[in-house]
């Protein structure tokens, strides 16, 4: 090759035109899931867990005294859970408890932690200090989905909290092993994360 050429074809070699993507570029095993490449990025919309709703009465999402949860088995819970996990008709603008939290995103650490446990999001808009499951589920009803909390005896609270079950076990497992997990660029901007000063 002409030597007044090579620094020509290295510099068009280096923005990738004649070979097509950089050797770093394939490699990059964050690329292919950049959880904020997705159409319904729940970073780009406005944040659904902000203050329209601070100041959510914590009774709403507290189970009243003398009533029971529905009752089936925990396989059919989990079943019914996770069809209910993607339904966006449980809101009422269109999202679902998937549109956050799809491949485990938007959940903090202390997600690992058996329930009930503080949640910074309902610590921050209720006073709740710690919460069950259950009512993690009824305060995401009313706070990033817009909705009514589920009746207390719906097979529907009783199998999105079993399925939450299972999410959370899935979430402790792959925990540390995600490699974009760090360099998440949603991370920053998690909807539900509390605000530090």
């Amino acid at each position: 090759m002409n030597m007044k050429l090579r620094p020509l074809a290295a510099s068009i070699m280096s923005i990738g035109l004649l070979l097509g993507p950089s050797a770093a570029q394939a490699q990059n095993p964050c690329a292919a899931k950049n959880p904020c490449a997705a159409a319904k990025n729940p970073c780009a919309a406005k944040n659904p867990c902000a203050a329209a709703k601070a100041g959510v009465d914590p009774r709403t999402v507290t189970r009243p005294k003398g009533t029971k949860p529905y009752s089936a088995s925990r396989s059919q819970l989990v079943s019914e859970g996770k069809q209910l996990w993607s339904d966006t008709k449980l809101s009422t603008n269109g999202m679902s408890c998937n549109s956050c939290h799809q491949g485990n995103a938007a959940f903090n650490e202390s997600f690992a932690k058996p329930y009930p446990h503080p949640v910074a999001m309902p610590q921050a808009q209720s006073g709740l200090k710690r919460i069950t499951a259950e009512q993690m589920v009824q305060f995401c009803m009313i706070v990033p989905m817009a909705a009514k909390p589920l009746p207390w005896d719906s097979k529907e609270l009783a199998a999105l909290t079993a399925y939450t079950g299972e999410v959370q076990k899935g979430f402790i497992k792959t925990r540390g092993s995600n490699p974009c997990a760090a360099k998440n660029p949603c991370a920053a901007k998690n909807p539900c994360a509390p605000k530090t000063r």
